[in-house]
């Protein structure tokens, strides 16, 4: 970029539409286009300069589009930054797209939906709530991450308020797959995550419960369990499988133990400390439904902590293609 991006230059491309399609198409293509449809890269796309710029909708509000048209012969194709991306298909300015990026990406405690629709001034909470999720989605595990080896510290956590504090107005009693009864207000949503002490980089998963073969079907998804040491606290469900593993190192918080040597949980700790704080203090409430969402929503800015604010805004600039999510899907009941 010509220039440093931070809270002093951004003003300037959210009160310009048309600079904000620029820095949007600095972000996700820093070398020049790519043609979405067949993905040539050409830094000399044919810019579509007739049909850019304003045009006046039927509502009678004025839009702002940069087009291009591929190069390629056996494509010929239209596109704009916004194609194969989270934001293709939707009617928010790209100004304020950029201001969510920023928002989200650089608050470590994340910002709410609520809050969304208000610093942006959106017309309605479904809005703000579905913008959220979509860039959610961009901040979740690549597939090609590759597996995590080495030292590895495991932990779980439960996410959810207490049952005392619950409000009971519209539950009811769930049986339990045993044939008793539960009540929906004891459960809280365990959530496990992996973190590397090789790399520092952070997995989650949310898990069923935390038993070992739970546990260890979990892990089989981001460890090379024969090349990995497990780092663990005291519970037996990790005892029960850590046989596969290289090695296997805990410590007993029941007896106050927390560091032994290089063994410790302390990662992972941090990791939840910073979570929860979060649930509690932005978001006050999670459904089981969206909680892997908003678990690699906080993986993704523990993995991109040593980047600056910029940074970490273009990485996931550089993440939004090819992930999209469609609103009525996402709103039915999980």
């Amino acid at each position: 970029m010509e220039e440093a991006l931070n809270l002093a230059t951004l003003p300037k491309y959210l009160a310009d539409e048309a600079e904000a399609w620029k820095l949007l198409e600095r972000l996700r293509w820093p070398g020049g286009p790519v043609c979405p449809h067949c993905g040539t890269k050409d830094a000399a796309h044919y810019f579509i300069a007739a049909k850019s710029g304003e045009r006046r909708t039927k509502n009678g509000k004025v839009t702002y589009r940069r087009l291009w048209r591929c190069r390629d012969k056996a494509c010929r194709k239209q596109f704009s930054v916004l194609v194969g991306t989270i934001f293709e298909s939707s009617k928010v300015p790209v100004h304020k797209w950029l201001l969510a990026l920023w928002l989200m990406g650089a608050g470590k405690n994340s910002v709410s939906a609520l809050e969304l629709q208000r610093h942006l001034s959106l017309g309605s909470y479904q809005t703000a709530w579905f913008m959220a999720h979509r860039l959610r989605e961009a901040m979740k595990r690549e597939p090609l991450a590759g597996m995590l080896s080495g030292r590895v510290v495991a932990d779980e956590t439960f996410i959810g308020g207490k049952p005392i504090n619950r409000h009971r107005q519209g539950m009811k009693d769930k049986p339990r797959p045993d044939g008793g009864i539960r009540h929906p207000f004891a459960e809280k949503s365990p959530v496990m995550a992996l973190i590397s002490k090789e790399t520092g980089e952070a997995r989650t998963h949310v898990v069923a419960d935390v038993t070992g073969a739970t546990l260890r079907k979990a892990m089989s998804e981001d460890l090379d369990i024969p090349n990995t040491v497990l780092h663990t606290d005291g519970h037996k469900g990790y005892s029960v499988i850590s046989r596969e593993f290289a090695g296997h190192e805990s410590v007993d918080h029941a007896a106050w133990e927390y560091v032994r040597g290089d063994v410790s949980t302390n990662m992972a700790e941090s990791f939840f400390a910073q979570f929860k704080r979060s649930v509690d203090g932005t978001f006050h409430n999670i459904s089981r439904q969206h909680l892997v969402r908003y678990a690699d929503e906080f993986a993704f800015r523990w993995n991109t902590r040593k980047m600056t604010d910029a940074q970490r805004v273009q990485t996931l600039v550089g993440r939004t293609a090819g992930k999209r999510l469609t609103y009525r899907p996402m709103r039915a009941p999980g």
